[in-house]
């Protein structure tokens, strides 16, 4: 069910009236439902069951404390893009285990505190990335768990502003050099290869293009493992499609849950592979 909606033309969240919101709180506030967090991930959750699957929240798209709580009490991972979203999902008791370390430019200082902290993992978006970690590292005596955010050359998102996946898009190792990328880390001390990292872009409104991604994923993994390297985990990223029209409107719905965990259980089956 939708926990806002609109009645006799007035917005209400869980049945609260956003203009009595307003006279006891003053203008502008934020709104958050914490029904609408909770059945939000617990969809996610059923849709991925039997997949072992982690749900990992995205900090930047709210890093407000109460809502990463919230989500932590709830079971949620968190995806951190920095030091100060990594110290946020601590605080709000997202377990270290459960912490993935996304996003570029990531300094040495943040890459100790991530190891110190013991996260599930870095993602890896570079050649000079990988050698500051493994720098990092191996002067604390430790190697740290990593996946490559590889970039698979697959056009989405509902704007090209916001394609992740495409070869001329700024993020992740370009396809043609995965192999190579990977066996050069194989070789490093400071750094564990555990995953494959792919994140296409936001508001996508069909499984088309996460399909094609995962595929090559799904293939990459059978080749780095041939390879010889012990690929137990995918990160998959991308976001599926936001409403922005009347919250009443029986409008085109973007993909649901359900069907996109139906496509990623049948891509990843046969890899026996732990899902981010």
């Amino acid at each position: 069910m939708r926990h806002f909606m609109h009645k006799n033309g007035v917005l209400h969240a869980e049945e609260v009236s956003i203009d009595r919101l307003a006279e006891a709180v003053g203008t502008p506030f934020y709104c958050y439902s914490a029904a609408t967090l909770r059945r939000h991930l617990r969809v996610f959750r059923e849709a991925l069951a039997g997949a072992n699957a982690l749900i990992a929240y995205s900090v930047k798209a709210n890093s407000n404390l109460s809502v990463l709580r919230l989500l932590a009490a709830e079971g949620a991972g968190a995806d951190v893009v920095s030091g100060g979203e990594l110290n946020r999902a601590l605080e709000a008791g997202v377990p270290a285990q459960k912490i993935v370390f996304s996003g570029v430019g990531k300094t040495r200082a943040e890459m100790a505190a991530a190891i110190d902290a013991g996260i599930l993992q870095f993602n890896v978006e570079s050649e000079p990335e990988l050698l500051a970690l493994d720098e990092v590292a191996s002067a604390r005596g430790v190697s740290a768990p990593i996946a490559f955010r590889v970039n698979p050359d697959v056009a989405a998102g509902g704007n090209e502003k916001i394609s992740t996946g495409k070869a001329e898009d700024k993020f992740g190792v370009p396809w043609g050099r995965v192999r190579e990328i990977y066996a050069r880390a194989a070789r490093l001390k400071g750094v564990r290869v555990e995953g494959v990292d792919v994140h296409i872009g936001s508001q996508i409104s069909d499984l088309a293009p996460f399909e094609r991604a995962f595929q090559r994923v799904a293939e990459l993994v059978l080749a780095l493992r041939a390879d010889g390297h012990a690929i137990q985990r995918l990160d998959l990223g991308g976001g599926l499609g936001v409403l922005y029209g009347d919250l009443d409107a029986k409008a085109a719905d973007p993909p649901s849950p359900d069907d996109y965990a139906a496509m990623v259980k049948r891509i990843v089956a046969p890899l026996g592979v732990g899902l981010v």
